[in-house]
């Protein structure tokens, strides 16, 4: 009797782990900002994408080999939704950038996991972030190994084109024209006060247009005073003076 031939067995790629995307408020934030920072950076160019706490999964075929950076950047993909990387869906192109952002329930065994994992499936930039203890620390991909860099103050990423500095105990990242990644509550304030700002430079606007016309009025109110007291000696026989 020939064999039953059966369907070939559907593969799951979950999109979730059932985990919450940060254990605390301050790692919550930090992982916004950057991912929101990076969004905002790169929104004019359509082939950079960026996600936050996204399943990425290198190996077609086993599900198990995954991993959910906080944040991920991956040049030479477009935009748009998904539910996971699945990088042989995505030309083969490993995520070029990732971070993770710290909190107190994060273990060593489990960091050198996440690392591993990048090292071996190939991002090119690997940046970790301690809110709590403002330390940063980042590797840069050289062959096929992740070299640790020793100096973070100043560097520039080859990849984002942003700067690093810490100020003051904080960590503060640069864009190349100059301005920082902000919180949205930053971003909220700044877009406020630019409005305030815009209806005072329309209202001082106003205001200098009614200064302009009531010296245009009283400038005609002084030449027709002036006519008026030329008419007057003229009629008396008095030839004003020019």
């Amino acid at each position: 009797m020939p064999a039953i031939a059966r369907p070939p067995k559907t593969i799951v790629y979950p999109d979730s782990d059932g985990m919450p995307m940060a254990e605390n408020t301050l790692q919550f934030l930090w992982i916004v900002t950057i991912q929101g920072g990076l969004d905002a950076l790169f929104a004019g160019d359509p082939n950079v994408f960026v996600a936050g706490d996204l399943f990425w999964y290198p190996v077609e075929g086993d599900p198990t080999i995954r991993q959910a950076p906080d944040i991920l950047a991956a040049f030479g993909r477009p935009k748009g939704y998904r539910g996971s990387y699945r990088q042989w869906e995505e030309g083969g192109i490993a995520p070029q950038v990732v971070w993770e952002i710290l909190s107190p329930g994060n273990r060593a065994g489990e960091m050198a996991r996440k690392f591993e994992f990048y090292e071996k499936y190939g991002v090119e930039e690997y940046y970790v972030y301690d809110p709590d203890n403002r330390e940063l620390l980042g590797w840069r991909r050289q062959a096929d190994r992740l070299t640790r860099v020793d100096n973070l103050q100043g560097w520039i990423s080859p990849r984002m084109g942003v700067r690093f500095e810490i100020e003051k105990g904080e960590l503060e990242i640069y864009r190349p024209d100059g301005k920082t990644f902000v919180t949205y509550l930053e971003l909220a304030a700044k877009a406020e006060q630019a409005e305030r700002d815009k209806q005072q430079a329309e209202r001082d606007k106003q205001q200098a247009e009614r200064d302009k016309e009531r010296a245009e009025h009283d400038k005609q109110q002084a030449q027709t005073e002036a006519e008026r007291l030329r008419a007057q000696l003229r009629s008396l026989g008095i030839e004003p003076e020019a």
